[in-house]
């Protein structure tokens, strides 16, 4: 078994005239894992995936990828990866066979194995009472998994995801996940973008990008233990009035609604931060429970990101 990197990349950087859209982001993804990007639109995710799949040219920095490095050796990379784009990309007026077949020669696959390997998918995948059927007509979870099939169809070692999961219903979002778990205990590296919390909980490693610069990398339990500020949640029936007066807390440093509670990030430093945001907020006539709490891998985000956001 290969023991290096699946992709090594240093300094990758890319400029579009006086946009950086992805800044000096050096990360390494072992063979053999789910790796995340976690990010919002707009955050470098698209734009790291292309250049690691040798489509756009670096601006500067540098990566490897399978051992090849990229873009020079994009060619004979091609057939050693697989990539599902955020959008639908096969074609809509021809069959799901049809759509199968036609990526199968694409990639060179003899006439017999090519048969026996869109079978193999179309009943992997659930798609055999759907081989006539034209994929402009399928729902959005049948399309996912259409598109999913047609980017392992050669087996490939890498697999990149652009946000595949963003047009799809819950039920079809978990399927898919088994269907990414599988392929990984079979061998496949894969590398998913994705801007749900949820989600990025499922992979074995994150890195979280924020206006094209890696703000923060490790596997979701560690990052979320090992947050630098500490967790205080807030439950009460005003929670507006709760908020308003967190904000004006020296050592909160941020403050989010979830649901019926309040997540305060509270610099460290601070002795018994819960019991000092409660006296705040009895001071201020705000009956309130406050607690500590494990950090949420939302709380993680709105840490590594919050000092670029500040105004």
């Amino acid at each position: 078994m290969n023991d290096a990197p699946a992709i090594e990349a240093t300094n990758l950087t890319r400029r579009f005239g006086a946009l950086t859209a992805v800044d000096h982001v050096t990360m390494v993804v072992p063979r053999a894992q789910i790796y995340g990007f976690l990010g919002p639109n707009g955050s470098g995710k698209s734009t790291t995936i292309r250049m690691l799949c040798g489509l756009l040219e670096p601006s500067e920095g540098e990566a490897r990828v399978l051992g090849l490095e990229v873009p020079r050796d994009a060619e004979a990379l091609r057939t050693r990866i697989g990539y599902m784009t955020q959008r639908f990309s096969l074609y809509e007026d021809l069959t799901v066979r049809e759509n199968l077949e036609f990526i199968g020669e694409v990639y060179s696959i003899p006439r017999r194995s090519r048969r026996e390997r869109v079978d193999e998918l179309l009943a992997q995948y659930e798609l055999a009472d759907r081989a006539g059927q034209y994929a402009g007509t399928m729902s959005g979870g049948q399309r996912q998994r259409l598109a999913l099939a047609a980017a392992v169809l050669h087996r490939p070692e890498l697999l990149f995801l652009d946000e595949p999961t963003s047009a799809v219903d819950p039920q079809s979002r978990r399927d898919f996940w088994e269907s990414l778990f599988a392929l990984c205990d079979a061998g496949t590296t894969i590398l998913v973008s994705t801007h749900y919390m949820d989600e990025a909980e499922r992979c074995h490693a994150l890195a979280i990008l924020d206006s094209g610069v890696l703000v923060a990398t490790g596997s979701p339990r560690r990052l979320m233990d090992e947050i630098p500020e500490t967790v205080v949640e807030i439950e009460g029936d005003d929670l507006r009035a709760a908020r308003a007066v967190l904000d004006d807390v020296d050592a909160v440093a941020s403050v989010a609604q979830l649901g019926t509670r309040l997540h305060a990030l509270v610099e460290p430093g601070l002795d018994e931060p819960a019991l000092r945001l409660r006296q705040h907020l009895a001071a201020a006539g705000v009956a309130a429970r406050v607690e500590r709490v494990a950090a949420s891998l939302e709380d993680v985000f709105v840490s590594a990101t919050r000092e670029r956001r500040a105004p």
